[in-house]
């Protein structure tokens, strides 16, 4: 019982030191930009690999499960479903925990343990200004925008890899998509995306921050913040999909 409650006092804390970092934007301002090129730009290439993969493999595993039972076409209409409502954004946010996550928490962690935010505190600034606001919030703008990259570059290579392999041609491939096609599949993944990037950020936050013990510390930090990371976002996909589905 005491970890639940321990952990409901301390986000209960964050919640309201969030209000007031947000107040203070002649701080947190600043470090924004630097923060969106860290967190999202250079965070493309990571998210991009897992999505051509991930389209090749759904297009091969959809080819086999409708062997003479459903048209080929279909293939189309699984892999620009499967990637834009829940492999896209659920795949990219598992990638983007571990290295945005582990490098948010190591970063905190380690300027933590060699006091440089005891020494903000004394300067008067808000670590939670400084530290935690440009980083949650570059992870919320940046992330849906590296999952909408996703999301495209994986239908990309299923339809590649149908029409080179699966002796399916372009017309039938978008026939397929296009046959239960909505505009909710492009939203509901990005909404999903911002509400990982922000779950992804305050995770490594949280645990950066905490950390105690020198390189020790650092790295259980790290640990921590990426399988805290790894399931707000299963919680929140279950969240999104009772909400909006």
């Amino acid at each position: 019982m005491s970890r639940p409650r321990e952990f409901l006092t301390q986000a209960g804390r964050w919640a309201i030191e969030a209000r007031r970092a947000l107040a203070d934007t002649s701080i947190w301002r600043p470090q924004l930009f630097p923060q969106m090129l860290k967190l999202g730009v250079q965070s493309v290439p990571v998210a991009l690999f897992v999505a051509v993969f991930t389209g090749i493999v759904l297009a091969l595993l959809s080819s086999y499960m409708f062997t003479r039972a459903i048209p080929l076409y279909f293939v189309g209409t699984l892999v620009t479903k499967a990637v834009m409502l829940e492999l896209g954004p659920v795949l990219t946010g598992m990638a983007l925990a571990g290295r945005v996550g582990a490098n948010v928490a190591a970063e905190l962690g380690t300027m933590r343990v060699t006091e440089q935010v005891d020494a903000l505190e004394t300067l008067a600034i808000s670590p939670h200004a400084y530290l935690v606001t440009p980083r949650v919030l570059a992870a919320i703008l940046m992330f849906p925008i590296v999952t909408a990259m996703a999301m495209a570059v994986g239908v990309l290579s299923g339809w590649f890899t149908a029409t080179n392999l699966l002796d399916l041609s372009s017309v039938e491939f978008v026939r397929g998509a296009r046959q239960f096609y909505k505009f909710k599949d492009i939203w509901f993944g990005l909404v999903k995306s911002a509400s990982f990037g922000a779950a992804i950020a305050t995770m490594g936050c949280m645990a950066g921050l905490a950390a105690r013990g020198g390189a020790e510390g650092v790295g259980r930090a790290t640990t921590r913040a990426v399988v805290l990371g790894c399931q707000a976002i299963l919680v929140l996909d279950a969240f999104w999909a009772l909400v909006l589905l």
